[in-house]
């Protein structure tokens, strides 16, 4: 069993997002069983709260289910809970430094790192455009899929 942490900075766009969309994607190929997802933040800054509504709101659009989730945010003792904690961007990487210390056994990646133009995911919460977002949570959660 795989267990993958999708990580951003608040929990409550990016990752959420990317947690229901690797969630669906796994039920849709039969591979369910075979990983446990969750998500957490770098930040405390929303701890507690529920998705984004832009979130769940490009979510349904595409017939997604949301998973049902709180914020929070990643812990230094879970380090080894996981086999793989996948960040959005540039500033997710400083939190986990920050949290972790380290990696000592290279489980941290960058989500966009699995396709062939890697890249950061922006934050909607700057952009407002949780389209752009979603293609490329899509495609990095997509191609992991394939890869694992």
């Amino acid at each position: 069993m795989q267990r993958i942490l999708f990580i951003c900075c608040g929990n409550i766009c990016r990752s959420t997002m990317a947690e229901s969309v690797f969630t669906e994607l796994a039920r849709r190929a039969g591979r369910a069983g075979e990983f446990v997802i969750d998500s957490a933040a770098t930040s405390t800054e929303e701890i507690g709260n529920p998705p984004h509504h832009g979130t769940v709101a490009k979510l349904r659009e595409v017939r997604i289910p949301v998973v049902a989730h709180r914020a929070r945010q990643v812990r230094r003792a879970e380090y080894g809970n996981w086999d793989r904690i996948v960040y959005m961007d540039a500033e997710n990487a400083r939190g986990l430094r920050r949290i972790f210390d380290d990696d000592p056994d290279g489980k941290i990646t960058r989500l966009l790192d699995w396709i062939e133009r890697p890249g950061d995911v922006a934050d909607p919460w700057y952009t407002g455009n949780f389209d752009a977002t979603y293609r490329d949570v899509l495609a990095g959660c997509t191609a992991m899929l394939e890869q694992l």
